[in-house]
């Protein structure tokens, strides 16, 4: 019976070590919610919490969304200071910005676009 809990113990330990390694993983390249470091990602409706995106965008500018209605997470996970915006129109009527390493829970469906940009000082 000994023998028999050491061994439950031990791949107990060796579970805990596996999991917290990966997610140390993640941590160390700057991921977040499965969002890459550098990009700006929208997550499924009413995925709550952020677990996998469904959009990524990397680049600066407006990138339509389409088909987006109900509540979604928005993740801002750019550095330097880089904004994300939610538009109104593909390139137009900006109100709500969402700054590095923050996220919004927002009503995609009167959005039509993100608008990634550079933080002017």
């Amino acid at each position: 019976m000994r023998r028999l809990l050491r061994g439950a113990a031990a791949l107990a330990l060796t579970t805990a070590a596996v999991l917290t390694a990966s997610s140390q993983a993640e941590a160390d390249d700057g991921s977040w919610a499965g969002c890459p470091y550098g990009a700006v990602c929208i997550y499924p409706q009413n995925q709550n919490p952020a677990v996998s995106p469904s959009h990524i965008f990397f680049s600066y500018g407006f990138h339509p969304i389409y088909d987006q209605y109900g509540d979604h997470w928005v993740l801002n996970n750019q550095y330097d200071g880089a904004l994300a915006e939610t538009c109104e129109s593909i390139d137009t009527d900006c109100h709500y910005t969402i700054g590095p390493q923050e996220g919004a829970y927002v009503d995609l469906g009167p959005i039509n676009s993100i608008y990634l940009r550079e933080h002017y000082r």
